[in-house]
């Protein structure tokens, strides 16, 4: 019987990476980029730019790659959910995607607007308001909700098949109705920073995930639980 050691490491390293770019990419930005935008600031920050847009795409990667990391030892318990699970976090990788070409388009916005001198500046602040909110919509509201998706999706499964022990997936799956009602505050709120409200409703569902990825790690899934899986497949 497959033991799926495998898997269970590059879901743990890739919950570690996801969650380290999903925070860091702001760093080379200088911090969260903010209306109104900075226009001249934002395009002397070539390198901070690109780097940001890197490390938003390991983030919509292995946002991704976790569910598909996860995908072969969960069908064998709901093939459906497992499924839905990578489908909702592949949705969530474009969404990130999506509000990164919205960053890079903002920043050749930013250099033609410097370039073109103070005539051409008021139209161009108007539509890197719009090019932000936009991004902040996808990164705070659309994103994270398709995230939660899938997350509740394999955190059930793993749950009811007992694969990791049911405090860390029963953890996961309050910590992710937390995670929701932060988003929807959010979003009514129209508050998409680093709010204390925000960040506080939100630490469950990181120091959770940083356990889990530990956990994958270290321990991997419970065998008792894989056999049943695979007697469940004959």
């Amino acid at each position: 019987m497959p033991t799926y050691r495998g898997n269970a490491i590059a879901a743990g390293v890739m919950f570690i990476a996801c969650t380290a770019a999903a925070i860091l990419y702001i760093v080379p930005l200088g911090g969260p980029l903010s209306a109104p935008v900075d226009l001249a600031k934002l395009a002397a920050n070539k390198n901070g730019v690109v780097l940001a847009a890197l490390i938003e795409f390991v983030w919509a990667a292995t946002c991704a790659g976790i569910a598909v990391a996860l995908f072969p030892v969960l069908r064998r318990h709901n093939r459906a959910l497992a499924l839905g699970s990578v489908a909702a976090r592949a949705a969530e990788a474009v969404l990130v995607l999506v509000g990164t070409i919205g960053m890079l388009v903002l920043f050749s916005l930013s250099q033609e607007a410097v370039a073109a001198g103070s005539a051409g500046l008021p139209s161009a602040d108007t539509l890197a308001n719009l090019l932000l909110a936009s991004r902040e919509w996808l990164h705070g509201l659309v994103g994270p909700l398709a995230f939660a998706l899938g997350a509740f999706l394999y955190y059930w499964v793993l749950f009811k098949s007992r694969l990791i022990p049911r405090w860390l997936s029963g953890w996961g799956i309050i910590a992710i109705a937390l995670n929701v009602f932060s988003t929807i505050y959010g979003a009514f709120a129209q508050d998409f920073g680093l709010s204390s409200v925000s960040t506080a409703i939100n630490i469950p569902i990181l120091l959770q995930e940083m356990v889990l990825a530990v956990w994958l790690i270290a321990k991997g899934f419970n065998p008792s639980a894989l056999a049943s899986g695979a007697r469940s497949q004959e």
